[in-house]
């Protein structure tokens, strides 16, 4: 376990200053919580008044707390230059500026390819440290609609991984991590006719949800990674970003007899990602590790709590929507697994390979803390980017 004393409040901490998220395992039975209205040192910025009008005539018949409303009302609270910064074209080139890399990292440019960031330079829109009380407050209910409600996992998953990266900033990181690090994208106008998308990330952590016509098109690629791994106290209380993705990974691997497990095992060892930053659409040709038709169901439902710990970090009815096509493709979707059972060694990996659904889970060394740390990947076979492939 990784604890710390509790740092002073600097500048990140003070940014947005949302209220840190204890701890939630599996079983964790506490009621789910609500958007918090965060405080902010900086003032909202000039013209609100006359963007929110405008933005309130675009609306038209949006649906009251629909993504595309909250979206638009976030828009409302910024004023000329920071909708300039927010709003980018649509455009696959934006979609793809996304990374594993602190931004500070990017700002040169790199290349795709496994372990190597990925993107083809910084990322694009609204820095959050740009953000007043009120639009962080508009921002974080636009968050919590898109991202879900599943304990542990979407909206209080993002929360407990800005307050990791807010641990690194004060144990060792510095400037290059915490708060500041994360920008805010809308590619295209959020409304409810065409395609547009929301886009919001930084170090270890890629939202990329595309909406077409006011509905989810797609929310992939969707990266998780975490530095500290393991418990963490941050400002009181304690924090484990990824606790429910690495259990039901786990479990899976756990409910596997010993010969499954040998015909899952990989013939070489992944030290990365395969289809990580930059790596768009370049799915493996062949299938490889157990089948999941031979399994029992027992353990199907392992494999399926495993893709849910990537899926119930969208909308919860759009969760619910994604989950039942996977099911309905689970016969013909593959488990396989590279070093040790456990997940917690360096290079031990496990991929999830569907018609559909891609997951790739791969354990990394410390960067800023020693110990090891995930980097893990949701992609979509068909709905990655929205399906916009030019």
């Amino acid at each position: 376990m990784i604890t710390s004393e509790t740092p002073s409040l600097s500048r990140r901490a003070l940014l947005g200053s949302i209220p840190v998220l204890g701890l939630l395992a599996v079983s964790a039975c506490s009621s789910p919580t609500s958007p918090a209205t965060p405080s902010a040192t900086t003032t909202a910025a000039s013209g609100a008044a006359s963007a929110s009008t405008s933005a309130s005539s675009s609306a038209g018949s949006t649906a009251a707390g629909s993504v595309t409303q909250l979206a638009q009302a976030f828009q409302a609270t910024l004023g000329n230059d920071l909708q300039a910064q927010l709003l980018q074209d649509y455009s696959l080139a934006n979609a793809k500026l996304w990374s594993n890399l602190p931004q500070a990292l990017l700002s040169g440019g790199m290349g795709g390819g496994p372990g190597g960031g990925g993107g083809t330079g910084p990322r694009v829109g609204l820095n959050l440290a740009d953000l007043g009380e009120a639009q962080l407050a508009a921002f974080n209910k636009l968050l919590a609609a898109a991202t879900g409600s599943t304990k542990g996992l979407g909206y209080e998953e993002i929360q407990q991984h800005l307050n990791a990266d807010e641990y690194l900033a004060a144990n060792g990181g510095g400037s290059d991590y915490g708060r500041t690090g994360y920008y805010i994208a809308f590619l295209g106008t959020p409304t409810e006719a065409g395609t547009w998308e929301f886009q919001f990330g930084g170090h270890h952590l890629a939202v990329a949800n595309t909406y077409t016509n006011g509905s989810l098109a797609g929310a992939t690629p969707s990266f998780r990674g975490i530095e500290p791994n393991g418990a963490f106290d941050y400002n009181g209380a304690s924090n484990q970003p990824l606790a429910v993705k690495e259990a039901a990974f786990a479990a899976l691997l756990a409910g596997l007899t010993a010969d499954q497990q040998s015909q899952a095992k990989l013939g070489k060892t992944y030290s990365d990602l395969l289809l990580g930053p930059g790596q768009d659409w370049a799915f493996p040709t062949t299938e490889e590790g157990i089948q999941a038709s031979g399994l029992s169901a027992e353990q199907k439902k392992l494999v399926l709590a495993a893709i849910a710990g990537y899926v119930n970090d969208v909308a919860d009815d759009d969760a619910a929507t994604i989950l039942k096509r996977y099911e309905t493709e689970i016969d013909d979707t593959y488990v396989a697994y590279s070093g040790t059972t456990a997940l917690t060694e360096q290079n031990d990996y496990i991929r999830i390979d569907g018609p559909s659904v891609w997951i790739e889970f791969s354990m990394q060394r410390g960067i800023v803390l020693s110990g090891n740390h995930p980097h893990s990947l949701w992609r979509d076979r068909s709905t990655d980017y929205g399906g916009t492939k030019a």
